[in-house]
């Protein structure tokens, strides 16, 4: 008895609305913390190629999209100085 009340149950829009919006909501927060965890390890990875970042470039980092944070990850493979990603982050 118990499982055909929960089977009606799941079966209920107001359910299926429920258990969408938290899938999106769990999506949403998923791409977040992904976001954020490319964000600090591209800045570990560029503190550790032309060392200390100064709080302006992190301010600057911290406002990159998402499609600029993964350039910009490719990109400093390249870099060899702080002024190589002064002048990156200018152009882009």
């Amino acid at each position: 008895m118990a499982w055909f009340r929960e089977g009606m149950m799941r079966e209920s829009v107001i359910y299926q609305e429920i258990l969408e919006e938290g899938e999106q909501k769990g999506e949403q927060r998923g791409r977040l913390e992904g976001e954020q965890r490319e964000r600090t390890l591209v800045l570990r990875l560029l503190a550790r190629k032309v060392g200390e970042l100064s709080s302006n470039i992190r301010e600057q980092l911290q406002t990159l999209s998402l499609e600029q944070l993964e350039n910009l990850g490719e990109a400093l493979l390249d870099f060899t100085s702080v002024s190589d990603l002064e002048n990156w982050l200018a152009q882009n």
